[in-house]
């Protein structure tokens, strides 16, 4: 595996929320273990780390109505303690980047960002909104970091099945470890 380099680049927390753990519908597998690895890694990102959150829409559109009739209980106000970004995220003083879509790189992003050409990317799941996030970004021409070892997916098996994915558009998208 690629080393990390985190020279000028910016730490990308993607969705550590409430809602992807404990007994929700959503929780992700894994989540604590992602959360370990990205709080190993925020040191190395001072001043350069931005947390992202999935919110539901005020008025779901097109597959989005599909998509909510399967997940009703999702469908509350973006300040419902269910979207809270969960501890450390939480308290980092740093910018917050929350959208509707599952992929997270956009202008909102990017505003936070500038011309930063390096995204370092963590989260979850990796199977939905780091795959999400990372081939948006990829495509924009911005170089991708996935870390893998925080990252959680749906599942173990889906989590690796992203990570084979991402790594099929090297050299836009590299695959590295924490260690």
């Amino acid at each position: 595996m690629t080393q990390l380099d985190t020279d000028d680049a910016w730490l990308v927390a993607i969705d550590m929320q409430h809602v992807f753990t404990g007994d929700s519908p959503w929780a992700t597998p894994g989540y604590d273990r992602a959360a370990a690895g990205i709080e190993r890694l925020m040191p190395r990102f001072a001043g350069r780390t931005v947390c992202t959150r999935f919110v539901a829409p005020v008025h779901p559109q097109g597959a989005w109505v599909d998509y909510y009739r399967d997940w009703p209980f999702a469908l509350v106000p973006a300040d419902d303690p269910l979207y809270d970004l969960t501890e450390p995220f939480a308290a980092l003083d740093g910018p917050v980047v929350t959208a509707t879509t599952f992929g997270k790189w956009g202008t909102s992003l990017q505003a936070v960002v500038g011309d930063q050409q390096h995204l370092v990317l963590t989260g979850v799941s990796t199977d939905c909104c780091v795959l999400s996030t990372a081939l948006a970004a990829a495509d924009a021409g911005v170089r991708v970091t996935v870390v893998a070892d925080a990252c959680a997916g749906v599942s173990d098996a889906d989590h690796e099945r992203a990570l084979d994915v991402m790594r099929l558009y090297g050299p836009l998208v590299t695959v590295v470890d924490t260690l």
